[in-house]
């Protein structure tokens, strides 16, 4: 197993992490036996970072169960988050914190993320409530040692989260198919300048890069290396960039956990050949082809004077396209509407200005349309009244 320091406090970090909100699951349930094994299987090859939320069901109660069964707690670092859309006050964030502990047998929390902190706006809201004073109280007394967020949203609204508080991590989604979406390389980047470890999620995009690529894509991956699966290929083009500190994968099998380990262990940063990079480019391109709308995500168009993130509708747009509706929704709400100023696609005003700037001739409002008619149904709507109300955006 390889491992990248945390230049803030010299620990270090395995390259591959074990995200756990996918555990096996057996009759509907987390089968913990089989979770056990594999989990053991993982710090026995040198996985010291396991990630998991308070909204992940049963996530926590098992990680812990195992950890503690198991005497492995001191030996791995636990990542898990604060639920904020639940948070009303301070007290909120001290009760679900004790139960976090509670959860996963533990007096400390290694990696303490911000779940889905999707603006500053929203992180203002939380400083409102106190979070500033309660964090600095749980890190002087050592129960959370690090402080982060995890990010869904545009490049823009990232950097200025990294700058409004002295962050110690943070966690992206960042894969091949997403390297100008979201945060992005940009954001990537923009993170490792301040020294900040950067924690990858999605690398596969839910198994898409993995089992779901257009045959096109699986032949030129085959084409320049038929020893690699393209689970292989997409985990690489990731470990082959040493901005990135760790990447999550949700490894529910014994055969994923192996394919993965080996992957982590024999790539090193900087060790991809100029064909290599190259391919890429390729099999992003035949990816694309089957998608709705054909943006890059260059932001051209952008700013949107009624506030629409652009190119963040048609990302999701996409995205249902390629991983199945319910996907693409959920990136929808995610990035356009658990925020304080939405910017869902509905907002537009047909103004037109976007298309006199847009490189790819998008009919932008037109396609905009397409956005509002597949996603912004009653059920979100519904889902839209419910998160202002009882969540506080």
């Amino acid at each position: 197993m390889q491992y990248r320091i945390n230049e803030k406090n010299g620990e270090k970090l395995s390259v591959l992490g074990f995200g756990c909100m996918r555990f096996p699951r057996k009759g509907g349930a987390i089968d913990k036996a089989e979770t056990e094994r594999e989990i053991l299987k993982a710090v026995e090859a040198g996985v010291n970072y396991f990630d998991t939320a308070y909204i992940y069901p049963g996530s926590e109660e098992v990680l812990g169960e195992i950890l503690q069964k198991n005497g492995i707690r001191d030996s791995v670092k636990i990542a898990t988050k604060l639920p904020h859309y639940f948070v009303k006050n301070r007290e909120d964030m001290e009760k679900y914190f004790r139960q976090q502990c509670e959860r996963l047998k533990t007096d400390y929390i290694d990696y303490y993320l911000m779940h889905m902190l999707p603006d500053v706006k929203v992180w203002e809201r939380l400083k409102s409530l106190g979070v500033l004073k309660w964090l600095e109280e749980k890190k002087k007394s050592g129960a959370i040692r690090n402080v982060g967020f995890s990010y869904h949203g545009g490049s823009g609204e990232f950097i200025r989260l990294l700058d409004a508080y002295d962050w110690d991590f943070c966690q992206i989604q960042y894969n091949y198919l997403d390297e100008n979406s979201q945060a992005g390389r940009k954001g990537l980047y923009a993170a490792a300048k301040k020294g900040m470890p950067v924690i990858i999620m999605e690398p596969l995009r839910g198994g898409r890069l993995a089992g779901g690529l257009p045959e096109k894509a699986v032949k030129i991956f085959a084409e320049t290396d038929n020893t690699r699966s393209p689970a292989e290929w997409a985990l690489g083009w990731l470990f082959n960039q040493p901005e990135v500190t760790v990447v999550l994968s949700g490894m529910n099998s014994m055969e994923m956990l192996e394919e993965n380990v080996k992957t982590a262990s024999g790539t090193e940063a900087g060790s991809f050949t100029e064909k290599e990079e190259e391919m890429f480019s390729r099999v992003v391109n035949a990816i694309n082809r089957e998608v709705k709308v054909g943006c890059t995500g260059c932001g051209y168009c952008m700013p949107c004077p009624a506030g629409v993130d652009i190119p963040g509708s048609f990302r999701c747009l996409n995205a249902g396209a390629l991983d199945g509706y319910w996907k693409g929704i959920r990136e929808y709400v995610m990035c356009t509407t658990i925020k304080k100023e939405k910017s869902n696609a509905s907002l537009c005003i047909k103004c037109g200005k976007c298309e006199k700037h847009c490189p790819q001739g998008i009919s932008i409002r037109k396609e905009l349309e397409q956005v509002v008619k597949t996603y912004e149904t009653p059920l979100y709507h519904l889902a839209a009244w419910a998160l202002k109300r009882f969540g506080g955006f």
